[in-house]
């Protein structure tokens, strides 16, 4: 009979192997590098997981109390930095296994009874990904606040609105702001719906099939606050579906955050020279003196990339995998955890950057009557009349055109001229003409009204302080 190899012996899992493993397997096999970010999920789960094996009578409560104090000094050593992690356990998980039973003997081996590492690194994750989506959560409200926050400072101007990058219709710059909330709050919506499918435990499903050990899934659940358990044991193994709905939020936040990021970088520009952006989350040129770079707003642009394609690095990983687990799994953590870094940097930079950033009021209204943003108000102002919206459409697109060619305003227009383009226009015209008239000229709900705008910011302080108090 061949002896096994000590080096194989050692390992988790090693009792039927005859041979160690090569160390450029280890090498490329170990995931301890990075998800050692999870000890202190794995040492809460454990701990709870102990707890209810006492409970259940398959641990003593001396040995479950040996067992949580080993894990807690354990806890200690890496938050300190003070443990060392060994590539040849491969994972954070048989590293904090290993030095629970160097502390405690063989105590510390009854630890995995009832679970396999398949449901307790899914555990972990969950875990880890519910506090990263509260943190989040926290971030996107801090951003929403700064928006909200800028009411009181902008009140009254009125910047140009855009379609395709050409000037539309006239908006209060309140309601700019207003329009981010809104982005944000969807986004904060997605991550606390996506919560409730992440918060479900799986530990106790163990490897694919469940456990003849007479487990309490329920009091481990309710001990480490999750909603509900995972029902199915073959679902539970292969499951990441929670960590790809997780990153998909990830993902359309960096798409609005690189959306106000590009809009923001051609308003610095010399050619909108609508904002002044705080020097302090700007960057110089290293050969022309002059320069003044949005790069902070360049990089949140530019890292959404990173965070879509962890999103499709994510989905190629899991679409072909048959049930139950597969290592192909171990890929999914690096692709969440830069995909978490990335949108929770861009936040932090974000809020201090919208409070600092400020309007060049002057140049915007220098400019503002550039662009017939009060032709659709005009145009409106003929349907009140009566006239068809098709006929009225044409009727001031051909005044559009003659302001054009005189070079002047629609305001600047005589009367005559907008006689000669339908009887129903008269001197009345004047009280909608003008960006300010446009303004106030709107009525429904959501528009860029003053009143609607005071109603809705005074909504948003509203939510924003119920939120903070409640913690949501």
């Amino acid at each position: 009979m061949t002896s096994p190899d000590p080096a194989a012996a050692s390992k988790p899992w090693g009792g039927v192997f005859q041979e160690g493993t090569d160390q450029r397997v280890e090498r490329f096999s170990e995931s301890v590098s990075y998800d050692r970010r999870l000890y202190a999920h794995d040492i809460r789960g454990s701990i709870a997981h102990a707890e209810m094996l006492a409970a259940v009578g398959v641990l003593t409560d001396d040995e479950m109390n040996q067992i949580i104090a080993g894990l807690t000094a354990i806890g200690w050593e890496i938050q300190a930095g003070r443990f060392e992690f060994s590539q040849t356990l491969e994972d954070v998980h048989m590293n904090i296994e290993r030095a629970l039973t160097d502390r405690i003997g063989d105590v510390g081996r009854k630890l995995h009874t009832g679970r396999s590492r398949n449901d307790q690194v899914s555990t972990d994750f969950r875990l880890w990904v519910r506090d990263a989506i509260d943190e989040l959560s926290g971030l996107l409200r801090g951003l929403q606040r700064a928006f909200v926050g800028r009411a009181d400072a902008d009140a009254g101007v009125i910047l140009p609105g855009y379609t395709h990058l050409q000037r539309a219709q006239p908006v209060l710059a309140t309601h700019y702001w207003l329009a981010y909330a809104e982005k944000l709050e969807r986004d904060r919506q997605r991550l606390a719906d996506c919560r409730r499918r992440v918060n479900l435990l799986p530990l106790g499903t163990a490897a694919l099939a469940g456990t003849t050990i007479p487990i309490d899934r329920q009091m481990v659940a309710a001990k480490l606050g999750f909603d509900g358990l995972v029902a199915n044991s073959l679902d539970s193994s292969s499951d990441r579906d929670f960590a790809i709905e997780f990153v998909s939020c990830l993902a359309q936040i960096a798409v609005h955050l690189s959306g106000w990021a590009e809009e923001w970088i051609l308003w610095a520009t010399t050619e909108f020279n609508f904002i002044k952006l705080p020097q302090a989350f700007c960057t110089g040129s290293s050969i022309m003196p002059q320069k003044i770079n949005p790069d902070v707003l360049e990089l949140t642009r530019g890292k959404s990339a990173r965070v879509i394609g962890a999103l499709q690095s994510l989905l190629v990983l899991t679409k072909g995998l048959p049930l139950a687990y597969n290592r192909d799994l171990q890929e999914d953590k690096e692709r969440v955890f830069d995909a978490t870094d990335t949108v929770r940097a861009c936040l932090e930079l974000a809020a201090p950057l919208v409070t600092g950033a400020e309007l060049k009021r002057d140049a915007i209204a220098a400019r503002l009557d550039h662009g017939y943003l009060d032709a659709t108000t005009l145009m409106e102002h003929l349907i009140h009349r009566g006239v068809p919206q098709r006929t009225a459409h044409g009727l001031i697109g051909r005044l559009v055109g003659v302001a054009m060619e005189q070079g002047v305003r629609l305001a600047d227009l005589p009367v005559e001229a907008f006689r000669d383009a339908h009887p129903d226009l008269d001197e009345s015209v004047y009280q909608v003409l003008g960006v300010e008239n446009a303004i106030r000229a709107f009525r429904s709900e959501g528009s860029t009204h003053p009143d609607q705008v005071a109603q809705q910011v005074a909504l948003w302080r509203a939510r924003l302080s119920n939120d903070e108090a409640t913690g949501v």
